[in-house]
């Protein structure tokens, strides 16, 4: 958000809770799936741009809403969601090694939690509970460990020792989900993978108990087989049984921490925002990323480029736009036609007789941009121009069970330039013209032309003389990426 703000021009202020930037990108997502050297670098090219950082400053606790309120003129909430879901079954609240998988991973991306508990029991079947027991098999254990392995996770201040890393040895970790495998939230490969390293998945199980010794700390979590009805598990009386644990893991969902922004929870740990993401009864405040909705990386990189257009127009005392049914990057025919000095002559509707409108230089019969009433999908689309090119896929770096001890190199390897390039060929711009000439050369009535070099500019390259079409939808059919639509007047 700060980065397409400042290329905008506004001056920016960021307030970051934590010592460095990144938010549940750096804290929540180990370092296997995003480098931090990379990361790191984006972060301080953003900076750079002269955005102004204040580290370790929490609104709300350090700052208040009102202080902001008072020194900038529009705020934008991107706090995530950095609490999780308790596991809602009798025996965990108050058990010492029931932690949630927010915490956990949080201790371990700090660089505090070097080991962990030697069996270790995950609920969920989404993708931070692939992150937790994928973490866990990594960092494995050692009996040399002081204390307990969830002190690490409940205490910020803690740090384990180093050496502790020497003398690791594997975890047994368990993941179990409500869902089978094959209709469980986290991807297909992300279940191959997890259970190549050695990792124990368990699906259509239920938690009943957590079952806890003398000393009051879990020693199993009482589970059993389940059906679901919807998102309702019922479960499959006979087939009860205990699994043993040192520590026990929730990734059944995440909120926001509210505290100190309580005048901004819905009810749900969330915020609620129009499709502009500016909130609903605050119109100089606007929220993205987890805190709306948790979900991927990208989601909330897009819904920042979305607010920060909204943030512009808000400050310019312009009406925020309605956005349009698929929200992407527009292209605007008369923005381009403006640039090159072709814009179109005045129209005036009580002109008179408006037939004939293709000779006439306030008519632009290009349909500027399809996207912001559909998709165009592959059936709209002349799939015997693309030769069949197989995908260029990005290489993993998946351990065995017998290598996973210890293995934090970078997951999915990126493409190589030529490589990527190679991949970019692959598209095949649907619903964008590309100057194929189809629509020229196979028209039978010599209806669709070339625009005058003089008159074109990009997205003006042909266009249709009315006087001449029948109506064939031959240009419509040998039309490569679905970009002409016909139905004039529909």
């Amino acid at each position: 958000a700060a980065y397409q703000l400042r290329r905008m021009g506004h001056g920016v202020t960021v307030f970051e809770a934590q010592p460095e930037l990144g938010g549940m990108m750096r804290y929540g997502i180990p370092n296997y799936r995003v480098p931090r050297d990379k990361l790191a670098a984006e972060n301080q090219r953003i900076v750079e741009m002269g955005v102004d950082v204040k580290y370790n400053t929490r609104v709300g606790k350090d700052v208040s809403v009102e202080d902001l309120e008072k020194d900038f003129d529009a705020i934008i909430w991107a706090v995530g969601c950095w609490t999780g879901r308790a596991l809602p079954v009798d025996g965990w609240e108050g058990t010492p090694n029931c932690v949630t998988g927010v915490a956990y991973l949080k201790a371990f991306n700090e660089g505090r939690m070097k080991v962990t508990g030697k069996k270790l029991i995950c609920v969920g079947g989404g993708d931070t509970s692939i992150d937790v027991v994928s973490v866990a098999r990594r960092i494995g254990t050692n009996p040399a460990m002081s204390g307990n392995p969830e002190d690490v996770v409940h205490d910020d201040s803690m740090d384990q020792d180093e050496s502790l890393v020497a003398g690791r040895e594997p975890v047994d970790a368990t993941l179990t989900s409500l869902f089978t495998k094959e209709n469980m939230m986290a991807a297909e490969h992300e279940i191959h993978d997890a259970i190549h390293e050695g990792i124990t998945i368990l699906d259509g199980v239920m938690p009943l108990e957590v079952i806890k010794g003398d000393d009051g700390r879990a020693t199993g979590l009482k589970v059993c087989d389940c059906t679901m009805d919807g998102m309702t598990p019922i479960p499959v009386e006979g087939t009860e049984r205990v699994l043993e644990a040192d520590i026990i893991v929730a990734a059944i969902g995440q909120g926001g921490d509210m505290i100190g922004l309580e005048s901004f929870d819905n009810g749900r740990g969330l915020m609620d925002t129009t499709n502009n993401y500016q909130l609903k009864d605050k119109p100089n405040h606007f929220a993205i990323g987890d805190i709306v909705r948790p979900h991927l990386l990208t989601t909330a990189i897009g819904q920042a480029w979305v607010a920060a257009e909204s943030v512009d127009e808000f400050l310019k005392g312009e009406e925020i736009k309605k956005r349009p049914k698929v929200d992407v990057h527009h292209f605007d025919l008369l923005e381009k036609m403006h640039e090159a000095g072709l814009d179109p002559e005045h129209f005036d509707p009580n002109a008179g007789d408006q037939r004939g409108t293709s000779s006439s230089n306030y008519a632009v019969h290009n349909y500027e941009d399809r996207s912001f009433a559909e998709i165009i999908s592959s059936d709209e689309l002349f799939l015997g121009h693309f030769e069949v090119t197989p995908r260029h896929k990005r290489s993993e770096d998946v351990p065995s069970a017998d290598e996973v001890l210890g293995h934090f190199k970078e997951r999915m390897q990126g493409l190589d330039e030529e490589t990527a390039q190679k991949e970019a060929d692959r598209c095949m711009s649907c619903g964008l013209c590309f100057e194929c000439d189809n629509c020229v050369i196979y028209c039978p009535q010599d209806a669709v032309y070339r625009v005058p070099k003089a008159e074109a500019t990009t997205g003006r390259y042909v266009a249709t003389d009315y006087s001449r079409c029948i109506g064939c939808h031959i240009c419509h059919d040998v039309c490569p990426t679905g970009y002409i639509q016909m139905g004039l007047g529909e």
